[in-house]
C-alpha cells in the first residue's frame, strides 16, 4: 500500500458465541494480513472468558489489531464458566447493543484511526442501523454453513405459519 493511501480500518463484530467468533476472527486476520488495521469487538462478558482461556497476552503485540468490548446487557451468570441463555442473548442484543456501538465507533475512530468499514456476523443486524446512521460502509457475514441459512431464510416462515415454530416448552 502507497504512503500517500490511508489504510483501510475494519472494526469486525461477532456474535458473541464461540461458532461464530472463530471464523469472525480468522475472516479478521485475513484483513489484517492483507494490509486492514482491525478491531475486533467482543461482548464484554465473551472478552473475559477470551482472556482467561488464552492469557492477556492474546491481545498484545500487533497495534494494527486491537480488541474492544460492548457490553451484551446481560446480567453475569453465576460461573463465569456457564454459557449464556441464547434466546436471552438475542433478545439483549437487539435492545441494547447499538447505543454502546455507535459509542466505540466513535471512540476507535478518535483513538486510532477513523473506521472505513464495519464487517458484521449477520446475527448482529442492528449493526446496520450504526453504519447506515454513521455512513460507514458494512457487510454482514453469514458464519454457519450455507444449508442453515437456507433453513432459515427459506424454511423458518413457513414453520412459523404452520405454528411449528416457535417450539413450546414441554
Amino acid at each position: 500500500m502507497g504512503s500517500n493511501q490511508k489504510q483501510p480500518h475494519a472494526l469486525v463484530i461477532s456474535f458473541p458465541a464461540q461458532g461464530h467468533i472463530n471464523p469472525m476472527l480468522k475472516l479478521a486476520k485475513i484483513l489484517h494480513s492483507k494490509g486492514f488495521l482491525i478491531t475486533f469487538v467482543n461482548t464484554e462478558f465473551n472478552h473475559q472468558r477470551l482472556l482467561r482461556s488464552l492469557g492477556s497476552n492474546v491481545i498484545c503485540g500487533l497495534p494494527s489489531f486491537c480488541f474492544e468490548t460492548i457490553p451484551d446487557g446481560l446480567p453475569l451468570p453465576e460461573s463465569l464458566d456457564d454459557t449464556q441463555d441464547i434466546p436471552s442473548l438475542c433478545r439483549s442484543i437487539e435492545e441494547t447493543c447499538l447505543g454502546p456501538f455507535k459509542s466505540l465507533i466513535a471512540k476507535v475512530g478518535a483513538s486510532y484511526t477513523p473506521v472505513t468499514c464495519i464487517v458484521a456476523d449477520a446475527m448482529m443486524s442492528f449493526t446496520m442501523d450504526a453504519a447506515r446512521e454513521l455512513d460507514v460502509p458494512e457487510i454482514l457475514v453469514w458464519t454457519s454453513g450455507a444449508g442453515s441459512m437456507i433453513c432459515i431464510y427459506d424454511q423458518f416462515p413457513y414453520l412459523l405459519k404452520k405454528g411449528l415454530m416457535p417450539l413450546k416448552g414441554p
